[in-house]
């Protein structure tokens, strides 16, 4: 690991992106420590199963903070799901959007951030009534003011998402994930520091011996996050007579297919949209917003189960929009490639299918467990800590980590490729 990082600085062009990757996030970190106008000094506690605390933890946000980042990309999230789920035939536009390639997939983007703007403004007024009503956190409540800051809220949103294009187009990794990767970072040592209290309180029998346990959990999620995500499952691939040329007779090469091709999206797809209702019963009726949050509870068991099969839902949904077994069929044929025992084309197609919804079935479980794992140790235990997000925080800082490094590598391999062909 350490020559790995090492090969990473003395990659100048490496250098440039990892620097203007992390100015980039000083920048949002510092905007995340500036609060709204009209926002007075105080202090707000968000509960560890309520939307917000979710809602902030996914956007990169700091609601608890209530400074003009206080949404984070939380609403783009929300928007690229309403209309992900449009362009499955639902509205023919979208979809013929979605099979256009690169320009529909850019007109697709221009939608999903003016669907973003508008959620991040409703979302925005809701918090700042919610929590005024809540707190008395603003300095004169009114319809205007409310208006005032959640306008303000939705320009530091639409801030961020420009900070997540520069990233994705000059730092690395992708910018939405680096921010929300950034803010969960940053909240961890407070969250620690809140667990520890919560252990050796006076109301805790657990002590120093059961922050230890948490922290041993800690580990064993962040192993067991880095293992799913480097799992896959290896197809054997053979060339075809003609073209193994001057290879060995029965060489075999192989098709790759990771264990969970959807990374983290499943679960922020899944966390996101628990909170589009809450938010839609905020502005119809307030007693339909405390129904949903009484029903939205990690402490209940039937709502970690309907989380838990939202988020296998999504893991085989975004899987099939990544994965497409048909153009792995069609790309092997035209390399003159087969799998041994498999004939090209249609049984290759359904053979790729069936081995893809297997692994995919393993993952979407082993993805399930350590996202609810931390939730089902809290409630067994009866601590309400807010820590209790450190199950989805762990997967998604672990993944975005893993991917990002995937990709400097992958970097540094072309530029030691191009390097030598100059040569």
């Amino acid at each position: 690991m350490l020559s790995t990082f090492v090969d990473f600085l003395k990659s100048k062009e490496i250098r440039k992106k990892i620097l203007f990757t992390l100015v980039i996030l000083f920048i949002y970190r510092l905007g995340s420590a500036i609060p709204a106008p009209g926002i007075n000094d105080t202090v707000i506690t968000l509960s560890a199963n309520s939307l917000l605390s979710m809602m902030s933890l996914l956007g990169g946000g700091s609601i608890e903070q209530m400074s003009i980042f206080s949404l984070g990309v939380g609403p783009y999230i929300t928007a690229s799901i309403i209309v992900q789920l449009l362009s499955m035939d639902i509205i023919p536009a979208l979809s013929e959007m979605a099979k256009s390639g690169k320009k529909g997939r850019q007109q697709m983007d221009r939608i999903t951030r003016y669907v973003g703007v508008v959620l991040a403004a409703v979302q925005g007024y809701f918090i700042v009534q919610l929590l005024s009503n809540q707190y008395g956190i603003v300095e004169n409540p009114s319809f205007v003011s409310f208006l005032y800051i959640a306008l303000i809220f939705t320009a530091g949103t639409m801030f961020l998402l420009w900070l997540a294009d520069e990233i994705t187009t000059k730092g690395i990794g992708n910018g939405v994930s680096m921010i929300i990767f950034a803010g969960i970072v940053a909240d961890m040592p407070n969250n620690f520091q809140l667990v520890y209290q919560t252990f050796t309180g006076e109301d805790s029998s657990l002590g120093i011996p059961g922050f230890v346990i948490y922290c041993l959990m800690f580990i064993i999620i962040i192993i067991l996050v880095v293992l799913m995500q480097m799992a896959e499952r290896r197809i054997p691939i053979q060339q075809s007579t003609s073209q193994r040329l001057n290879k060995t007779k029965g060489d075999l090469n192989h098709l790759p297919l990771k264990i969970n091709s959807a990374s983290v999206i499943p679960v922020i797809f899944a966390s996101a949209l628990i909170q589009a209702p809450q938010i839609i019963a905020s502005w119809v009726n307030p007693n339909a917003y405390n129904f949903l949050s009484n029903l939205f509870d990690f402490t209940k068991p039937l709502f970690l189960v309907f989380y838990a099969l939202l988020i296998i839902l999504f893991t085989f949904f975004y899987t099939n929009l990544t994965v497409d077994p048909n153009k792995m069929a069609d790309d092997l044929n035209k390399q003159g490639q087969y799998i041994p025992g498999v004939r090209p084309g249609s049984e290759t197609k359904d053979y790729v299918s069936k081995v893809l919804n297997r692994i995919t079935c393993l993952g979407a479980i082993l993805l399930t467990l350590i996202a609810l794992l931390p939730y089902v140790i809290s409630n067994l235990t009866g601590l309400n800590q807010r820590a209790a997000l450190g199950g989805t925080g762990i997967i998604i800082v672990v993944g975005v980590a893993m991917d990002s490094i995937k990709g400097l590598k992958g970097q540094l391999t072309k530029k030691q490729y191009k390097g030598f062909v100059g040569k």
